[in-house]
């Protein structure tokens, strides 16, 4: 598969909420003609409509790409009508949480191309972080056309094997809702020092949201931007002592917190 098969074969979108959405507006935005499009969703949105896009319309017999974006609960009834694709050069990539590769093969056929991914929320907005692997009847080429697909809504990483998608669920896939509880304590912490809460609030994600830009294009490391930051013996490093004391700081808190989530991410993809 190649870029030129998405617009002659088409590319099939199997669910169209909030992630599907966000992929769809970086396609077409891209250049993907609409027309190429064809989106299976039971309740597309006013938004969806008016993209020139095919919805819920016939699908094309053999489409370069099947996205799959619905919700793990929704799998078993959606993939079994497109059993027809399977065991060719129809390439499935799932963004679904959960469901393993093995399970694609034992619905779709033992010889699918099918790609893996693991985006995370901030795709919303274009600055999500996506990692992908891919089965053994996926070709390099095939990888990178999902790949540029999947840059639609941010950055990507490829995996060596399909067990660390549960760490990356741990790590990237969990962690924006550790972000943003971070934001809500520091908020927290802004007003019990008599800050008022609108302020506090804002102080909090502007800090956050200031860090991790600067964080990400910066060429020093996240250490040393923490060193420049930090004057001997000054408030931050009054802070500092508290935060990263290796007992009851966010070193341990962070390791407990991914540890969990990583394993919760195994217990759901076992059953």
């Amino acid at each position: 598969m190649n870029e030129q098969d998405l617009k002659t074969r088409g590319l099939v979108l199997l669910g169209c909420g909030k992630m599907g959405s966000a992929m769809l507006a970086g396609w077409l935005a891209s250049g993907l003609e609409p027309t190429s499009v064809y989106v299976v969703d039971p309740f597309p949105s006013d938004w969806v409509k008016a993209q020139g896009v095919h919805i819920n319309a016939p699908l094309p017999v053999s489409p370069a790409i099947v996205l799959i974006a619905v919700k793990p609960q929704m799998m078993q009834d959606a993939l079994p009508h497109l059993k027809a694709m399977g065991n060719s050069d129809t390439v499935f990539l799932s963004i679904a949480a959960g469901t393993s590769i093995q399970t694609f093969q034992q619905i779709l056929g033992d010889r699918t191309p099918i790609i893996r991914a693991m985006p995370n929320t901030p795709a919303a907005v274009g600055k999500g972080i996506t990692a992908l692997i891919g089965n053994t009847f996926v070709s390099d080429q095939d990888v990178d056309v999902a790949e540029h697909l999947l840059q639609a809504i941010g950055q990507t990483v490829r995996l060596d094997s399909e067990s660390q998608i549960d760490a990356v669920t741990g790590v990237s896939g969990s962690g924006p809702a550790y972000v943003f509880h971070m934001i809500e304590t520091l908020a927290a912490a802004g007003r019990a020092q008599g800050l008022p809460d609108a302020m506090a609030m804002a102080l909090a994600k502007a800090t956050v949201a200031g860090a991790g830009a600067l964080a990400e294009q910066s060429d020093e490391t996240p250490t040393q931007l923490r060193i420049n930051v930090t004057s001997p013996n000054g408030t931050t490093q009054a802070g500092l002592d508290v935060l990263m004391d290796a007992t009851s700081g966010l070193p341990p808190l962070i390791a407990k917190t991914v540890d969990a989530a990583t394993k919760r991410s195994k217990e759901l993809a076992n059953g």
